[in-house]
């Protein structure tokens, strides 16, 4: 394969996904109990893929320190897009450190290695020619859609405002080495250079091949879609720890009391704990070194590193941050709920609750559908919250 290096568009913020993303950056964020980034990199390794380059810009410590110099031996080089303007720019950063054709992915959406590698092999029918992954989704005016003809992208429409397409950008693509070129002489628009933008005119000026694909592809664009991406990778099995049972995947290092439940599909953990009388799942992950203690209901939820729910606590459709402390009794009894991001309302959406990093909940706390808990928040004993509670603030009774 000739397409050996693989430059991996991961600067963005996910402002859609605040508050988990006001400490760390949306491909950091938990897809089950591992980054989704992760999930990126792994799909590009299976695929052939012999050196990454990753675009970070935003908190972009979190990625370097998380994953360091290497993964599964294959050399990590960064470089950084200190200002957002767009995914055309974001590539740009990358020309310095490479040579020849590249592979390019967005890193905040799941993706499996067959998929990589179908692009990659149809581009290397013809390596002049782009190539990009086209897949079918019934809310395609969520993201960007595309027309066909005869294998061809005719055109590239992003945030369609009908729903008459169903066909989208998988945001893989195949590019020869001129890409770069090509962006270079791409008009910004609103200030941004957008990749799609440069495409719709190579589009103009030749082939675009697009390759169909029925992988696995998941993105999560909105605080309640981590949970859908939780149920996707434990219905797809997309976990590295040991199954025991059907659907039901352990790390050694964890221990579950003889007396706790786990209903798959579920996933726990390195170093987690679980306690007696426990019920954990069906669609829950545990990410590293989260406790359980006894009587406590998980379901439908996702509990990131160093998480903590206390004794007699019910948690259903929760995504709960890193070293984030639920005392006992703490009640959260799931969706559906409208909730508010930004200016926007979005109805019946099934969450529970979200709670970013470091949140401490005294015990005795109950949360309504769709509420938002930012960072540091602290919920004193005997509170009920509800809406939005902002970053650092103190809820008493």
């Amino acid at each position: 394969m000739s397409v050996r290096t693989a430059v991996v568009l991961a600067a963005g913020e996910g402002t859609r996904l605040r508050p988990m993303t006001r400490n760390r950056p949306k491909p950091m964020l938990p897809a089950a109990n591992r980054p989704i980034l992760e999930y990126v990199f792994d799909a590009l390794i299976d695929a052939g893929i012999s050196r990454i380059v990753a675009v970070v810009g935003y908190k972009r410590d979190r990625v370097k320190d998380y994953f360091g110099p290497t993964y599964r031996d294959v050399p990590i080089s960064y470089v950084t897009q200190a200002k957002q303007l767009g995914s055309g720019h974001a590539l740009l950063q990358a020309r310095s450190v490479v040579d020849g054709p590249v592979l390019v992915v967005n890193g905040d959406r799941l993706i499996d290695g067959a998929t990589v590698a179908s692009v990659v092999d149809h581009f290397e029918e013809d390596q002049d020619t782009p190539a990009l992954a086209v897949i079918e989704r019934a809310d395609a005016q969520r993201y960007g859609a595309v027309d066909l003809r005869d294998g061809d992208l005719v055109s590239i429409v992003e945030k369609p405002d009908s729903n008459q397409y169903r066909l989208i950008n998988g945001g893989i693509y195949a590019f020869p080495e001129s890409i770069f070129g090509a962006i270079d002489e791409t008009p910004r628009s609103d200030g941004e250079l957008a990749l799609t933008d440069t495409i719709a005119r190579l589009i103009e000026r030749g082939r675009v091949r697009a390759i169909m694909t029925d992988g696995m592809w998941v993105d999560a664009t909105y605080p309640w879609d981590l949970l859908a991406v939780a149920r996707e990778v434990l219905a797809r099995g997309r976990v590295v720890e040991d199954e025991r049972a059907d659907g039901v995947w352990v790390d050694d290092s964890a221990t579950v009391h003889e007396d706790a439940t786990l209903q798959g599909p579920v996933v726990v953990g390195p170093d987690c704990e679980v306690g007696p009388n426990a019920v954990v799942g069906s669609n829950t992950a545990l990410g590293d070194n989260v406790t359980v203690g006894a009587n406590a209901t998980i379901r439908n939820s996702v509990l990131d590193v160093d998480a903590r729910v206390d004794a007699g606590s019910t948690i259903i459709d929760a995504v709960v941050g890193q070293d984030t402390t639920l005392g006992a009794n703490t009640t959260i009894p799931g969706g559906p709920a409208d909730v508010q991001v930004g200016t926007d309302v979005y109805e019946d959406q099934r969450l529970g609750a979200v709670l970013a990093d470091r949140v401490r909940a005294r015990g005795n706390v109950s949360l309504s559908p769709g509420t938002l808990v930012g960072p540091k928040a602290t919920l004193h004993s005997g509170v009920h919250a509800y809406g939005h509670v902002g970053e650092g603030v103190e809820v008493v009774r």
